[in-house]
């Protein structure tokens, strides 16, 4: 008999991971490529404008499969359109491209955050999802960094 659980239990999740990890290993080529490489682990990436004591601009990402994610990207209410935000996306996409080898980033924003801005700096949408969260719209944008 199965027993469904819901508790959070990190040696399980663990468990799941390396599990899943090499199920996809031995079905993908590409991955066993990556793994072979080292280019399997997600490294954090992080980029801040500090002005004085304060930050006024931070960027939070990771790199994994030769890949920047980038997963949060806050520029203070004041210092929008001051270039801050492109000074932090561009400072991460270098970083990104010519010191861990990646060839593209993606993210995803909601209607109300930051599509234009993205737009304007070479991403294109490749998804939408509507009703997420429901009234929302969520979109996935990538670029090429190669």
């Amino acid at each position: 008999m199965v027993r469904i659980e819901t508790d959070v239990d990190p040696t399980r999740r663990a468990l799941v991971g390396e599990r899943l990890q090499a199920s996809n290993d031995d079905r993908s080529p590409v991955l066993q490529e990556l793994r072979r490489r080292g280019d399997t682990q997600e490294v954090p990436l992080e980029v801040y404008a500090i002005e004085g004591a304060a930050m006024v601009a931070g960027l939070t990402a990771h790199t994994w499969g030769r890949w920047l994610h980038v997963d949060l990207l806050w520029v203070h209410e004041g210092r929008r359109g001051s270039g801050l935000g492109t000074r932090l996306l561009g400072r991460a996409e270098q970083v990104a491209r010519e010191e861990r080898g990646c060839v593209g980033a993606r993210l995803d924003t909601w209607g109300f955050q930051a599509r234009p801005f993205y737009e304007k700096h070479g991403y294109a949408v490749f998804g939408v999802l509507e009703d997420y969260p429901p009234g929302e719209t969520e979109y996935l944008l990538a670029k090429r960094l190669d």
